[in-house]
């Protein structure tokens, strides 16, 4: 069975949701960022609206912004963060840094769980603090494979991170994937990106349609809330996203996501449960469907 912390994901698991906890300035959308008391009033509440993890940011890596703070801003803003949340919920933490000093700082703090943009290729010690404190893993799509087609080159970015995750000795049950929505670029302020030539809408429309077929055998998440593909397509910046944001969580459920990483934990809940509900309506009267069919085929002419 998979888990991520001490939750089981994947199979016939109901669909996780993880909670952002936003505490860099630096970010796009700045209406997240969290400071002093906000931090574990935010955490209370997505715990009662639904969350099963949160993910704690400390450094915003959006690939069009310059956001780079020094690894002991990173840590502090992580440390403060995870003494709060452990005052007010129990939920497996989550930490979103491809450093790995800041990885090991967090993991002897209390986080559960490493979630790397970078997929452990970012910082060439990374492998060595995941071995030693064998933390839950959320491995990104990252880095060069010489294709050009879109669902190729995100299988293969996520197998090598597998790779590496199997030198660091975590076991593929403790592993889920992200094809990371949003990091694939022609251009970028910071280095958190994979260069393509392509269109990197059509990338991520294309990704999110076919979800299934980059699992590796892996559960996957899935991080669209408030991303630039949905500002381009309903034409809103951040802060407008949400219906955009909640449509695309819902379809992305449908198309084989097990986790929605999502700031809008409660909206999110409700449209997955829905989604939920109606694939397995679906695939009901799919089934009723099709064995009618077959009973009227076998019928006598």
């Amino acid at each position: 069975m998979n888990k991520l912390g001490s939750v089981p994901v994947g199979g016939s698991n109901p669909v996780r949701i993880m909670g952002i906890l936003n505490l860099s300035p630096e970010s796009f959308y700045k209406k997240s960022v969290k400071h002093g008391k906000q931090i574990s009033d935010t955490v209370k509440q997505m715990e009662q609206d639904g969350a099963d993890f949160i993910d704690i940011g400390g450094m915003s890596t959006a690939p069009y912004l310059s956001t780079l703070v020094s690894e002991n801003v990173e840590s502090s803003r992580i440390i403060n963060a995870i003494n709060q949340i452990r005052k007010v919920s129990d939920l497996p933490i989550s930490v979103d840094t491809c450093r790995a000093s800041v990885a090991r700082t967090a993991l002897e703090h209390g986080a559960d769980i490493i979630n790397d943009i970078s997929g452990l290729k970012y910082d060439k010690n990374m492998v060595e603090v995941i071995e030693k404190h064998q933390p839950s893993l959320i491995l990104c799509a990252y880095g060069k494979v010489a294709t050009s087609n879109i669902l190729t080159q995100t299988r293969q970015l996520l197998k090598q991170s597998l790779d590496l995750a199997k030198k660091s000795k975590v076991s593929k049950s403790n592993i889920v994937l992200d094809p990371a929505i949003g990091f694939f670029r022609k251009t970028g302020k910071n280095p958190f990106f994979t260069k393509i030539k392509t269109d990197w809408l059509s990338r991520d429309l294309a990704i999110l349609q076919n979800l299934s077929s980059i699992k590796l055998g892996q559960p996957i998440m899935i991080s669209v809330s408030n991303k630039s593909f949905i500002g381009k397509i309903i034409h809103k910046e951040a802060p407008e996203r949400i219906f955009g944001s909640v449509a695309a969580e819902a379809i992305s459920v449908l198309n084989g996501a097990d986790i929605v990483r999502t700031h809008n934990v409660q909206q999110t809940k409700d449209a997955i449960s829905i989604a939920q509900k109606l694939s397995k309506q679906i695939d009901r009267k799919s089934t009723r469907l099709n064995s009618s069919h077959s009973s009227v085929s076998r019928m006598p002419s």
